[in-house]
């Protein structure tokens, strides 16, 4: 079953009034729209983007945090679109938006134990990452709790002052600022143009 944007944001908008406005849900709708904005603009350059896939994806990225804990929200954001039927497409998204270079190691947070979930590992090492899951794992570093949108830089500075900075930090933010570099050549412009707002973020 596919998952529409409008499906996918009325969603996250439920959560909100049974959970009283959590703190993941401004993020999710500043991440669902943030990609949406970089999905059409790939899509005027030419690329094969699904725009509202983009946006459905960041919409519910993070909608694992409804039971109120942040650790283990992959799996249970996975398996909890998966037991309303909507199809791997957008599943996925909740197991692939912390995971950059097809690599568990390369997370926000420290280094995850790969044998606590093995389907996790083999999943996120295995799996081949579609276009708008990039750009879902893009936007997740570029969109912070308050539901603005921040340059890389300022966002990376904004999880090591929450989550401290480990062995993994530093291959991390190096892999940050390849997907971005990834994005501004495929766009043939630094995609921060498309943000005029991010400057007042500064």
């Amino acid at each position: 079953m596919k998952l529409t944007s409008n499906e996918a944001l009325r969603m996250v908008e439920d959560f909100r009034r049974e959970l009283g406005n959590p703190y993941w849900i401004d993020h999710s709708v500043c991440v669902g729209n943030t990609a949406g904005v970089i999905a059409k603009a790939l899509e005027e350059k030419g690329y094969n983007v699904d725009v509202d896939k983009a946006s459905a994806l960041g919409y519910v990225h993070d909608i694992g945090k409804y039971n109120g804990k942040d650790h283990g929200h992959a799996m249970s954001g996975y398996k909890y679109l998966k037991e309303k039927g909507y199809d791997d497409d957008y599943c996925n998204v909740c197991l692939t938006h912390s995971y950059l270079n097809n690599d568990i190691k390369c997370t926000a947070g420290g280094i995850p134990d790969p044998n606590d979930n093995p389907f996790l590992t083999d999943f996120i090492k295995n799996h081949e990452y579609t276009l708008e899951e990039k750009i879902i794992n893009l936007c997740d570093l570029m969109c912070p709790h308050g539901g603005k949108v921040f340059t890389v830089d300022k966002r990376l500075i904004d999880l090591i002052l929450r989550k401290g900075a480990y062995s993994n930090t530093q291959y991390h933010v190096k892999e940050t600022y390849k997907l971005k570099a990834y994005f501004d050549d495929l766009l043939g412009f630094n995609l921060y143009d498309l943000f005029p707002s991010i400057k007042d973020n500064l």
